[in-house]
């Protein structure tokens, strides 16, 4: 199960009851890649997002740890640092967002009182992002005390670590910007504190080469920066690599030879037809699966018997209360209206 935000945490980002009956009921996916999880106050970018830093965080996800458990499913919790993609008004400080370089994302965000325009983050200062780095490593070691198998780092959809990359939201001068090496060290430096923390074999990342998402371009040395990146990585030993697939078939392919561990594919809006048809051709290894999850909680049994699959109700997507989240029908109960 691919990571898919779904904002219904409480405001203080503690996931409630309806998170571990959702959880719960697509356990049958084997492994399930929870939704983008704030890693600190910082982190935060959209409204009743889920945290792992407090112990009330930790006390929800361990009801949500167990209940998979309990039907045989794992868990990774996937720490999300939103970095510039944040509204003071939706953050526990309401405090501006921080990011690698004072450059708003021409953006709007969903806040209490509506729609408003993201404002110009603050760029962080060397020995912030170094605390981020730690804060990473802290939230990884609490989600692993919540009872989750490990945690996929959100290095994608143009969230902090996806800002490092990009030239458009990355103007540093220091260690951090400037040469691929420098873009890419966040990355590497979050991965390796996380692995040492919690075992390189509990760490997983997550990555989209070449989206062009909120302002985000990678420019043309961006193919450069994820072969750079993925070697560099492949040094840990992680648990997956995950790419977000955006259809550079030779980066891919790169990407495939320089990776010698488990390598996860998701393709977005990839047909039912071809479930499976990226390990058959040997490029993945695992295959995720997000929207059609989300509405098909047995999923898997679906798939083996090839029986019809519900349509996700986008308007159920993000917030709400049980409507299109935890009422979506298995095959022996009635459809939802």
């Amino acid at each position: 199960m691919a990571p898919m935000t779904r904002s219904r945490a409480q405001y203080d980002g503690t996931p409630g009851a309806l998170a571990v009956e959702y959880y719960a009921q697509r356990a049958s996916m084997g492994m399930i890649i929870t939704e983008g999880t704030q890693p600190s106050a910082d982190g935060q970018g959209y409204l009743s997002t889920p945290g792992i830093y407090t112990d009330a965080h930790v006390a929800g996800w361990k009801n949500i740890a167990n209940a998979v458990h309990a039907k045989g499913g794992h868990l990774f919790i996937q720490l999300m640092h939103a970095g510039r993609m944040s509204h003071p008004d939706n953050t526990p400080h309401h405090r501006a967002a921080v990011a690698p370089s004072a450059i708003a994302p021409g953006a709007g965000m969903f806040t209490a009182t509506g729609m408003q325009d993201i404002p110009v983050p603050r760029a962080m200062s060397v020995e912030e992002i170094q605390q981020t780095v730690a804060d990473f490593a802290f939230a990884a070691r609490r989600a692993i005390e919540a009872g989750a198998d490990g945690v996929e780092i959100h290095g994608a959809n143009a969230y902090l670590v996806q800002q490092f990359f990009a030239p458009s939201a990355n103007t540093r001068t220091d260690q951090y910007g400037g040469s691929i090496e420098n873009r890419a060290r966040f990355a590497i430096e979050v991965a390796t504190a996380i692995a040492h923390e919690i075992g390189a074999d509990r760490t997983a990342i997550r990555l989209s080469p070449g989206m062009a998402l909120w302002g985000i371009d990678e420019g043309a040395q961006g193919p450069a920066l994820y072969r750079y990146l993925v070697s560099e990585l492949n040094k840990l030993g992680l648990a997956w690599l995950h790419i977000a697939h955006q259809g550079d078939e030779p980066l891919l392919a790169d990407i495939r030879r320089l990776w010698t561990g488990t390598l996860m594919l998701n393709r977005p809006g990839k047909a039912r037809e071809q479930v499976g048809a990226d390990i058959a051709s040997q490029i993945a290894d695992l295959e995720s699966y997000g929207a059609m999850v989300l509405a098909n909680p047995d999923f898997v049994e679906r798939i083996k018997t090839n029986a019809p699959l519900n349509e996700a109700r986008r308007e159920g997507f993000f917030g709400g209360t049980e409507k299109f989240y935890t009422d979506y029908p298995t095959l022996s109960e009635a459809p939802v209206e």
